[in-house]
């Protein structure tokens, strides 16, 4: 039995969410190779080669993998798919967009976010805001999942993995990558922050999130998040959010500032290691998953927070 990774990469620099898939991927079982399709990214297919339990790295090289546009990233994987018994992916922007036409050409169900492995035919995945486990069953004789990176831990370095390069193909594909427009930060990005500072609705203008948010977000080096109710209302942009239709977190620190905790928002941090709440509503449901809350004016406990670290 045999199990294909897909590698979440910044063609530079390997993700840590390729680790992670590679744990789901060993509770499965069999040989695992890990497939590194990007343009100029052998970097990132060197960092997958040492990921322990890694038998060989695939490296896929071409202008069109850059961006891992799903039609080529189809192209290659579906031939490669006839030596594999699945196909593993993480659950980012990119595993949703490119594993569903793979599953689609494979004739076979995708198995979405899953979260545990019960047994090869057998898994487990959130659903309802993470508030009840399904337990899926796929009599496919292959299969294609998405991996919910906040569900395994990273596997650890110190394998050494032989990087075999083979063909990618060259297209031309019925997509292609124009442009992209990225916020720039020095901050951890969001979703590999060890720590993340979020601010909810109760921030009430986009000046004042920055006021008090970022101090403490910069004082912590942490990733900042935001309610949904923050960045509809304009507080925050978009990339901030965190919840079931935004990022979902596990820090080793989630602090909310101001966030009422609704379901929505719970689904995206809950697992998060340790959790931190302010806010003035001692009945807000936040402090229902938070190990330590404090009930008060954000206002004057923030700054009185930021200036003591």
């Amino acid at each position: 039995m045999a199990v294909l990774v897909i590698a979440e990469h910044s063609n530079a620099a390997l993700n840590d969410a390729t680790a992670k898939t590679v744990s789901a991927a060993k509770a499965f079982g069999g040989d695992i190779d890990v497939l590194v399709a990007g343009h100029n990214a052998g970097a990132a297919a060197a960092a997958a080669a040492k990921i322990a339990g890694v038998r060989k790295v695939l490296h896929a090289d071409g202008p069109a993998f850059e961006k891992q546009i799903a039609e080529a990233m189809e192209a290659l994987i579906v031939p490669l798919m006839a030596g594999y018994d699945a196909l593993f992916a993480p659950a980012s922007t990119s595993g949703k967009n490119y594993a569903p036409r793979i599953a689609a050409r494979l004739d076979i169900m995708q198995l979405s976010d899953i979260s545990a492995v019960i047994d090869k035919d057998t898994f487990e995945r959130p659903i309802y805001a993470g508030n009840a486990i399904m337990t899926v069953k796929s009599a496919d004789a292959k299969k294609v999942i998405t991996v919910r990176g906040t569900a395994y831990p990273a596997a650890a370095d110190g394998g050494s993995a032989a990087v075999e390069t083979i063909a990618a193909p060259a297209g031309p594909f019925a997509a292609a990558f124009v442009s992209e427009e990225l916020s720039k930060s020095d901050r951890p990005e969001l979703q590999s922050a060890k720590r993340v500072v979020s601010g909810g609705r109760a921030l009430a203008s986009a000046e004042q999130f920055q006021q008090y948010i970022l101090p403490l977000a910069d004082k912590l080096k942490a990733g900042v998040g935001a309610s949904r109710a923050a960045v509809d209302a304009g507080y925050a942009p978009n990339d901030y959010q965190v919840g079931q239709t935004g990022k979902v977190v596990a820090p080793e620190l989630y602090v909310a500032i101001g966030i009422s905790g609704a379901i929505q928002h719970l689904a995206g941090m809950k697992d998060s290691k340790i959790i931190v709440a302010i806010n003035k509503d001692e009945e807000a449901p936040i402090f229902q998953v938070a190990d330590y809350g404090l009930v008060g004016d954000l206002f004057k406990i923030v700054p009185e927070l930021t200036e003591k670290l």
